[in-house]
Order: structure tokens, then sequence, then C-alpha cells
């Protein structure tokens, strides 16, 4: 039920997504192999988030999903990188936390079960809706969830170039909001290693 109603959410079923299901008993998924009282949570939590406005509720999925996308290009997606996911769902979805947990968790089930081509067509569907300001924020957001674990790796900042240019900004866009987050790449703290060490 969860993971039809995030489908939803994302908009445009492809092949691909009508195959994605929840897997049982599956843990850390709130709702999957849960308690009776557990379920009974999350089924209030989906209908609150049925009930926001249907454009609200597209937005909220297709940015924790990009976001997803991000944490998830080094194979792995950390405690880390989920608080700072749902930090950044409250603060601009205007949900509550447990809404907030819920939208993270089928987003990062979803990034972990798709590859690019639903990578691809889930970002180019935020960007076709979105202003300049909310790509904008979402490229910052990717890079500082990267950067939750004070390192943004060179497969993370990889991905985010490549969520860059599908969200139609110019390089010039991309390095204003990189300059940002400098001391978190990879590469500069392996300079600042070597520097230091010499």
């Amino acid at each position: 039920m969860v993971a039809t109603l995030f489908r939803r959410f994302l908009g445009g079923e492809t092949d691909a997504s009508r195959e994605a299901v929840l897997e049982p008993a599956q843990p850390g998924i709130p709702g999957v192999g849960a308690t009776a009282q557990e379920t009974a949570t999350v089924r209030r939590i989906v209908e609150r988030l049925e009930a926001l406005p249907p454009a609200q509720a597209r937005f909220l999925a297709r940015f924790a999903y990009v976001m997803s996308r991000a944490a998830h290009a080094d194979l792995e997606i950390s405690d880390a990188e989920t608080r700072a996911m749902e930090r950044y769902v409250v603060n601009l979805g205007h949900i509550d936390e447990a809404q907030s947990v819920l939208v993270v968790e089928m987003a990062k089930l979803q990034a972990r079960h798709h590859g690019a081509t639903e990578d691809f067509l889930v970002t180019r569907e935020f960007a076709r809706e979105a202003t300049l300001e909310q790509k904008l924020d979402l490229l910052r957001c990717c890079f500082a969830v990267g950067a939750s674990d004070d390192t943004i790796t060179a497969e993370e900042s990889g991905v985010v170039n490549q969520i860059a240019n599908e969200l139609d900004l110019d390089r010039d866009a991309l390095n204003r909001v990189r300059a940002e987050f400098h001391e978190n790449l990879s590469g500069i703290q392996a300079m600042r290693r070597m520097t230091s060490d010499g």
C-alpha cells in the first residue's frame, strides 16, 4: 500500500516502476514487518500524506527521491544522511517528522531498487515543474546530504553533477552551490592532508 502511494506521488509510472514492491519484513522500514500498533501508526501517516494537495505530495516525493539518489551514489545511505534528508523534507515540505520519516524511507527504498532510467525520469519530472529557486534548493540539499558525514565522496559529487545537468542548471550555478561545500569535498580534504603531512 505504502509503495503504491509513493509511486503515485512520483507520478508517471514506467514498466520498471510498476514492478517495484515492498519486500516483506525489512527491518528499519516503517510498516514493513511491523507490529499491529506500528502498522496503525503508518496507516495514519499515509492518510495524512494522502490528504496533501497532489502537487505538494509529488513535490515531496520527487525531492526526497533525488536526495536519496545523491546519498546512494556510493551505494550506501548512512544514518547521518537519512537524518539530514528527513530535516530537509520537514523544512521544505512543511510536514511533521513522522511523515518525513515515511517519505524518506520510501524514497530510499525506491532509489535503491531503480536504475539510471528511473533516476533520470524522476529528476526530469521535478525539473519540469520546479522553479529555479527550488532546483537550487534541491541541488544544495544533495550536496548537504553528502556532507552530513563530513565528506562528499567523488562518487557523490559525480552524481550531484549529473543531477544538476538533469535539472537544467548551468555550470555557473553548479559551481556556486558546490563552493558552499568546498571543505567537504574529498579531493580538497585529500589535498589538505597531503599539505599538512608534507
